[in-house]
């Protein structure tokens, strides 16, 4: 299965997600990508949208390879056995991270006003990205969610790994996903148009979701 764009995915995602339209529901999607895919679930379950911003712990010589992750929250997921077979040391992990957390902050800030994510005791968090490859940002984004003190925590994703998926259904209480290639390769690779996302689009798409509320 080959998506048309992002906002195609999440239509057809936010179709296998109506059972949660009755319930308290809030979706929280992972920006950049994940964000126009949230919008649409959003849109259809009727429900409000904000964003989970997690940060990659990238490698200094391949930003890609994600060694570890961090959240909101002050969540902070690593791959150990990532960083030993890259021999990152410790100074080049703080400063990586320490990058990292300055980014995070900002982008709360771009897309919050720095307003910390609301208590969501007793919701349904819709917890929606673009799609999973490792799966390293997106344990850090659910470990980040479980502070928040939902009722449940749903992964929503277009497309995931199949080995990764299996490794993310005992930290949820379900998920949905409409494709789960064993030949992974890239997010990217599953979109027809994978466009990179701009801190702009991921703030007017908040706007229009509180508009709609």
């Amino acid at each position: 299965m080959v998506f048309e764009n992002r906002e195609q995915a999440g239509k057809k995602l936010a179709n296998k997600l109506l059972r949660y339209r009755k319930e308290s529901t809030f979706v929280l999607a992972l920006p950049r990508g994940g964000v126009p895919v949230g919008f649409e679930v959003a849109e259809v379950l009727q429900a409000p949208l904000d964003v989970l911003v997690v940060r990659k712990i990238g490698l200094s010589g391949n930003k890609e390879f994600g060694i570890g992750a961090i959240a909101e929250g002050g969540v902070q997921v690593l791959d150990f056995a990532g960083i030993e077979s890259s021999a990152t040391n410790e100074e080049e992990l703080k400063d990586v991270i320490s990058s990292e957390e300055e980014e995070l902050k900002r982008r709360v800030r771009i897309y919050r006003g720095g307003v910390p994510l609301p208590d969501l005791k007793g919701k349904t968090v819709i917890l929606v990205d673009d799609g999973i490859a490792r799966g390293i940002t997106v344990k850090a984004g659910i470990e980040a969610a479980k502070k928040l003190n939902p009722k449940k925590i749903i992964l929503a994703i277009p497309v995931c790994a199949s080995d990764t998926l299996e490794s993310l259904k005992r930290m949820v209480d379900d998920i949905v996903c409409l494709a789960t290639p064993v030949k992974f390769m890239a997010v990217g690779s599953w979109y027809k148009n994978f466009a990179q996302i701009s801190d702009e689009e991921v703030v007017k798409l908040l706007n229009k979701n509180r508009e709609n509320e």
